[in-house]
């Protein structure tokens, strides 16, 4: 899911940075200081769990846990993805600092986008099998909607990179499915023992 420097045309990268950074002042505006450790262990999961890649043909597949992200913390999963990958960056150079905003904005967006989906399916008095639908659908739809994104990059780019799009959702066709169960388990988890980490802002 990162896109290399030299890769996007200036539209797209200018964009994706745009974008990012109104998402950016979004999340930042209500943050609390209390929050702030939460953002910081996803911030750091998310980090650990993308560098794990696995090769599938000419690119690879990894986790993402934005659909996790993205329910516990909407709109404030945009600085936490943020800054997982300017480290992946700046120590790994996994992907770069130029397409920054275009990968935060292709792993953020859909997290804030399953919050407003999903975040009501872990409302209290939820249900068991709602709680885990909810959660297996985030994690799920999360990665579909940043496989999309990111080939929806590429062929703004140029049509030239559109086997490359489509591949790269293909290749993580697998990953949603696991995503989604990861998801699942970790919320029913946080439920039993920090059940207030996941019943704060969702809409109504």
């Amino acid at each position: 899911m990162h896109i290399s420097e030299g890769i996007l045309s200036p539209t797209v990268l200018i964009g994706g940075a745009a974008l990012t950074a109104a998402g950016v002042a979004v999340g930042m505006k209500n943050l609390d200081h209390k929050e702030i450790p939460t953002l910081g262990i996803l911030s750091a999961a998310f980090f650990v769990a993308t560098l794990i890649h696995v090769p599938a043909g000419p690119v690879s597949a990894h986790l993402i846990l934005n659909g996790l992200v993205g329910l516990i913390l909407g709109w404030k999963a945009f600085p936490a993805i943020l800054v997982g990958l300017a480290l992946q960056a700046l120590l790994f150079q996994f992907g770069g600092i130029t397409t920054l905003g275009v990968n935060t904005l292709n792993m953020a967006l859909p997290a804030v986008i399953c919050y407003y989906v999903f975040g009501n399916g872990l409302k209290p008095g939820a249900g068991r099998s709602v709680i885990i639908s909810s959660a297996f659908g985030a994690g799920f739809c999360s990665v579909l909607m940043s496989g999309i994104m990111v080939g929806l990059s590429l062929y703004l780019t140029g049509e030239a990179f559109l086997s490359a799009a489509k591949l790269i959702v293909a290749a993580h066709l697998p990953v949603m499915f696991i995503e989604g169960i990861l998801t699942a388990a970790c919320v029913l988890f946080l439920k039993k023992v920090r059940p207030e980490i996941l019943e704060g802002d969702h809409v109504s």
